[in-house]
Protein backbone atom coordinates (compact mmCIF):
# COMPACT_ATOMS: atom_id res chain seq x y z
CA UNK A 1 0.00 0.00 0.00
CA UNK A 2 1.25 3.59 -0.73
CA UNK A 3 2.81 5.47 2.21
CA UNK A 4 0.91 8.17 3.75
CA UNK A 5 3.67 9.88 4.81
CA UNK A 6 4.14 13.99 3.99
CA UNK A 7 7.06 14.35 2.54
CA UNK A 8 8.50 16.27 -0.86
CA UNK A 9 7.77 15.72 -4.20
CA UNK A 10 11.41 14.66 -4.91
CA UNK A 11 11.62 12.25 -2.04
CA UNK A 12 8.14 11.12 -3.26
CA UNK A 13 9.14 10.47 -6.49
CA UNK A 14 12.13 8.27 -5.44
CA UNK A 15 9.62 6.19 -3.02
CA UNK A 16 9.69 1.96 -3.74
CA UNK A 17 7.62 1.62 -6.28
CA UNK A 18 4.03 1.28 -5.57
CA UNK A 19 1.36 0.29 -7.75
CA UNK A 20 -1.65 -0.57 -6.00
CA UNK A 21 -2.54 -4.83 -6.48
CA UNK A 22 0.98 -5.53 -5.19
CA UNK A 23 2.48 -7.30 -7.80
CA UNK A 24 5.49 -8.73 -7.10
CA UNK A 25 9.18 -8.10 -7.73
CA UNK A 26 10.12 -10.58 -10.69
CA UNK A 27 13.71 -12.62 -10.79
CA UNK A 28 14.80 -12.51 -14.11
CA UNK A 29 16.46 -16.19 -13.21
CA UNK A 30 13.37 -17.98 -12.79
CA UNK A 31 12.14 -16.14 -16.09
CA UNK A 32 14.86 -16.86 -18.36
CA UNK A 33 14.95 -20.82 -17.32
CA UNK A 34 11.45 -20.90 -18.17
CA UNK A 35 12.35 -19.45 -21.69
CA UNK A 36 14.91 -22.60 -21.84
CA UNK A 37 11.77 -24.50 -21.97
CA UNK A 38 11.18 -26.37 -18.52
CA UNK A 39 7.41 -26.99 -18.34
CA UNK A 40 6.46 -24.52 -16.08
CA UNK A 41 3.07 -22.43 -14.64
CA UNK A 42 2.30 -19.80 -16.83
CA UNK A 43 -0.73 -16.87 -16.08
CA UNK A 44 -2.71 -14.40 -18.51
CA UNK A 45 -1.02 -10.30 -18.75
CA UNK A 46 -1.94 -8.08 -21.45
CA UNK A 47 0.79 -5.55 -22.53
CA UNK A 48 -0.25 -2.11 -21.25
CA UNK A 49 1.52 -0.86 -25.10
CA UNK A 50 -0.86 -2.52 -27.06
CA UNK A 51 -3.91 -2.43 -24.93
CA UNK A 52 -6.60 0.48 -26.72
CA UNK A 53 -8.08 0.53 -22.95
CA UNK A 54 -11.48 -0.26 -25.06
CA UNK A 55 -13.61 -1.16 -22.43
CA UNK A 56 -13.98 -5.20 -22.70
CA UNK A 57 -11.80 -6.02 -19.80
CA UNK A 58 -14.73 -4.43 -17.52
CA UNK A 59 -17.75 -7.07 -19.81
CA UNK A 60 -15.84 -9.83 -20.91
CA UNK A 61 -14.45 -11.41 -17.22
CA UNK A 62 -16.02 -14.29 -16.07
CA UNK A 63 -16.05 -13.26 -13.01
CA UNK A 64 -18.73 -10.07 -11.99
CA UNK A 65 -16.27 -7.95 -11.26
CA UNK A 66 -13.29 -8.31 -14.01
CA UNK A 67 -9.78 -9.17 -12.62
CA UNK A 68 -8.32 -6.55 -14.80
CA UNK A 69 -7.42 -3.59 -12.89
CA UNK A 70 -5.73 -0.32 -13.07
CA UNK A 71 -2.63 0.11 -11.81
CA UNK A 72 -0.08 3.43 -11.01
CA UNK A 73 3.42 3.48 -12.39
CA UNK A 74 4.57 6.36 -9.85
CA UNK A 75 7.57 7.16 -11.09
CA UNK A 76 5.79 8.40 -14.55
CA UNK A 77 3.06 10.01 -12.66
CA UNK A 78 3.38 13.71 -12.97
CA UNK A 79 1.14 14.17 -9.68
CA UNK A 80 -0.88 16.93 -11.34
CA UNK A 81 -2.93 19.00 -10.13
CA UNK A 82 -5.30 18.53 -13.22
CA UNK A 83 -5.09 14.90 -13.95
CA UNK A 84 -6.75 14.13 -17.21
CA UNK A 85 -6.90 10.19 -15.45
CA UNK A 86 -9.31 11.54 -12.64
CA UNK A 87 -11.78 14.41 -13.92
CA UNK A 88 -14.24 14.28 -16.20
CA UNK A 89 -13.24 16.86 -18.94
CA UNK A 90 -16.13 18.59 -18.37
CA UNK A 91 -15.69 18.83 -14.27
CA UNK A 92 -17.54 21.53 -12.77
CA UNK A 93 -14.15 21.78 -9.72
CA UNK A 94 -11.44 20.75 -8.76
CA UNK A 95 -12.48 18.44 -6.14
CA UNK A 96 -13.66 14.91 -5.43
CA UNK A 97 -17.37 14.75 -5.76
CA UNK A 98 -18.39 12.42 -8.30
CA UNK A 99 -19.53 14.19 -10.99
CA UNK A 100 -16.36 15.47 -11.33
CA UNK A 101 -14.89 12.23 -11.46
CA UNK A 102 -14.06 10.17 -14.56
CA UNK A 103 -14.01 6.82 -12.81
CA UNK A 104 -17.44 5.45 -12.89
CA UNK A 105 -16.80 3.35 -9.13
CA UNK A 106 -14.65 6.02 -7.90
CA UNK A 107 -11.88 4.23 -7.98
CA UNK A 108 -9.25 6.50 -8.64
CA UNK A 109 -8.67 8.03 -5.12
CA UNK A 110 -6.79 11.96 -5.10
CA UNK A 111 -4.94 13.10 -1.86
CA UNK A 112 -3.14 15.96 -1.59
CA UNK A 113 0.63 15.88 -1.36
CA UNK A 114 2.45 19.19 -0.91
CA UNK A 115 2.79 22.41 -2.49
CA UNK A 116 5.43 24.16 -4.12
CA UNK A 117 5.73 27.79 -5.99
CA UNK A 118 1.88 27.57 -5.93
CA UNK A 119 1.56 24.32 -7.40
CA UNK A 120 -0.10 21.48 -5.93
CA UNK A 121 0.54 18.21 -6.28
CA UNK A 122 -1.52 14.84 -5.88
CA UNK A 123 -1.22 11.37 -5.47
CA UNK A 124 -3.74 9.33 -7.33
CA UNK A 125 -3.96 5.79 -5.99
CA UNK A 126 -6.57 2.59 -7.19
CA UNK A 127 -8.90 1.22 -4.88
CA UNK A 128 -8.31 -2.67 -6.40
CA UNK A 129 -11.67 -4.04 -4.77
CA UNK A 130 -13.94 -0.89 -6.71
CA UNK A 131 -11.48 -1.62 -9.76
CA UNK A 132 -13.50 -3.24 -12.42
CA UNK A 133 -11.07 -2.53 -15.46
CA UNK A 134 -13.19 -0.55 -17.61
CA UNK A 135 -9.57 1.74 -18.94
CA UNK A 136 -11.48 4.90 -18.78
CA UNK A 137 -9.04 6.36 -16.38
CA UNK A 138 -5.80 4.86 -18.28
CA UNK A 139 -7.78 6.29 -21.76
CA UNK A 140 -8.17 9.83 -20.10
CA UNK A 141 -4.03 9.31 -18.38
CA UNK A 142 -2.34 8.46 -21.86
CA UNK A 143 -3.48 12.36 -22.78
CA UNK A 144 -0.63 13.11 -20.25
CA UNK A 145 1.80 11.05 -18.58
CA UNK A 146 0.37 7.73 -19.38
CA UNK A 147 1.45 6.35 -15.94
CA UNK A 148 -1.76 4.58 -15.56
CA UNK A 149 -2.33 0.96 -17.80
CA UNK A 150 -4.46 -2.29 -16.85
CA UNK A 151 -2.52 -5.49 -15.65
CA UNK A 152 -4.64 -9.15 -15.20
CA UNK A 153 -4.55 -9.27 -10.86
CA UNK A 154 -3.30 -12.76 -10.28
CA UNK A 155 -5.18 -13.40 -7.00
CA UNK A 156 -8.40 -13.26 -8.41
CA UNK A 157 -7.85 -14.13 -12.04
CA UNK A 158 -9.47 -17.83 -12.58
CA UNK A 159 -6.55 -18.20 -15.11
CA UNK A 160 -9.68 -20.07 -17.60
CA UNK A 161 -7.67 -21.59 -20.23
CA UNK A 162 -9.18 -19.78 -23.03
CA UNK A 163 -9.52 -16.39 -21.56
CA UNK A 164 -12.88 -14.53 -22.68
CA UNK A 165 -11.24 -11.35 -22.20
CA UNK A 166 -8.10 -12.58 -24.30
CA UNK A 167 -10.67 -13.52 -26.79
CA UNK A 168 -12.44 -10.36 -27.18
CA UNK A 169 -9.49 -8.02 -27.47
CA UNK A 170 -9.33 -6.11 -30.47
CA UNK A 171 -5.79 -5.38 -29.92
CA UNK A 172 -4.40 -8.99 -28.70
CA UNK A 173 -2.67 -7.61 -25.68
CA UNK A 174 -3.45 -10.83 -24.06
CA UNK A 175 -0.30 -13.28 -23.18
CA UNK A 176 0.49 -16.00 -21.59
CA UNK A 177 3.79 -15.55 -19.44
CA UNK A 178 5.63 -17.24 -16.73
CA UNK A 179 4.07 -17.07 -13.56
CA UNK A 180 7.74 -15.73 -12.05
CA UNK A 181 7.22 -12.74 -14.48
CA UNK A 182 3.93 -11.90 -12.99
CA UNK A 183 3.78 -8.09 -15.10
CA UNK A 184 4.18 -7.02 -18.44
CA UNK A 185 5.76 -3.06 -17.71
CA UNK A 186 5.46 -0.23 -20.58
CA UNK A 187 8.64 -0.71 -22.70
CA UNK A 188 8.85 2.99 -21.05
CA UNK A 189 8.77 2.18 -17.72
CA UNK A 190 11.35 -0.04 -18.33
CA UNK A 191 14.40 2.37 -18.11
CA UNK A 192 13.71 4.01 -15.01
CA UNK A 193 13.35 0.54 -13.27
CA UNK A 194 16.95 0.26 -14.61
CA UNK A 195 17.77 3.87 -13.58
CA UNK A 196 16.87 3.37 -10.36
CA UNK A 197 18.45 0.18 -9.97
CA UNK A 198 21.44 1.36 -10.63
CA UNK A 199 21.51 4.31 -8.34
CA UNK A 200 20.19 1.90 -5.43
CA UNK A 201 23.58 -0.55 -5.91
CA UNK A 202 25.77 2.80 -6.41
CA UNK A 203 24.61 4.73 -3.65
CA UNK A 204 23.97 1.09 -1.64
CA UNK A 205 27.56 1.56 0.42
CA UNK A 206 27.37 -0.96 3.43
CA UNK A 207 23.44 -1.36 3.14
CA UNK A 208 22.61 -4.54 2.33
CA UNK A 209 18.63 -4.14 1.82
CA UNK A 210 19.45 -1.01 -0.55
CA UNK A 211 21.65 -2.66 -2.66
CA UNK A 212 19.62 -5.90 -2.61
CA UNK A 213 16.41 -3.62 -3.51
CA UNK A 214 18.79 -2.17 -6.71
CA UNK A 215 19.30 -5.71 -7.53
CA UNK A 216 15.77 -6.60 -7.35
CA UNK A 217 14.43 -3.66 -9.66
CA UNK A 218 17.44 -4.80 -12.12
CA UNK A 219 16.79 -8.23 -12.58
CA UNK A 220 12.87 -7.00 -13.10
CA UNK A 221 13.78 -5.05 -15.66
CA UNK A 222 15.90 -7.82 -17.20
CA UNK A 223 12.86 -9.85 -17.06
CA UNK A 224 11.04 -7.35 -18.92
CA UNK A 225 13.53 -7.02 -21.53
CA UNK A 226 13.85 -10.73 -22.20
CA UNK A 227 10.36 -11.30 -22.45
CA UNK A 228 9.80 -8.57 -25.08
CA UNK A 229 13.06 -9.56 -26.91
CA UNK A 230 11.22 -12.91 -27.64
CA UNK A 231 7.75 -11.36 -28.22
CA UNK A 232 9.45 -9.54 -31.06
CA UNK A 233 11.00 -12.51 -31.88
CA UNK A 234 7.87 -14.60 -32.37
CA UNK A 235 5.91 -11.59 -34.04
CA UNK A 236 8.81 -11.51 -36.29
CA UNK A 237 8.97 -14.86 -37.38
CA UNK A 238 4.79 -15.24 -37.00
CA UNK A 239 4.43 -12.50 -39.83
CA UNK A 240 7.21 -14.06 -42.03
CA UNK A 241 5.24 -17.34 -41.45
CA UNK A 242 2.43 -15.84 -42.91
CA UNK A 243 3.78 -13.69 -45.76
CA UNK A 244 3.16 -15.53 -49.22
CA UNK A 245 6.39 -17.11 -50.41
CA UNK A 246 8.08 -15.86 -53.79
CA UNK A 247 5.70 -14.89 -56.75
Amino acid sequence: MPDTAQTDRRGFLTDALRTTGGFALVGAGGFLAGRRGRTELKVWQLDPDKCTACGNCATYCVLDVSAVKCVNFFDMCGFCDICTGYFETNYWSLDTAAENQLCPTGAVIRRFVEEQSGQRFYEYTIDGPLCIGCGKCVKGCALMNGSMYLQVEHDRCLDCNECAIATACPAEAFYRIPAEQVEILKQSTIGILERRGRHRVRTAGDDPQLRSEGLSLLARAAAQRQWRAWQEEWDARQQGEEEPSGS
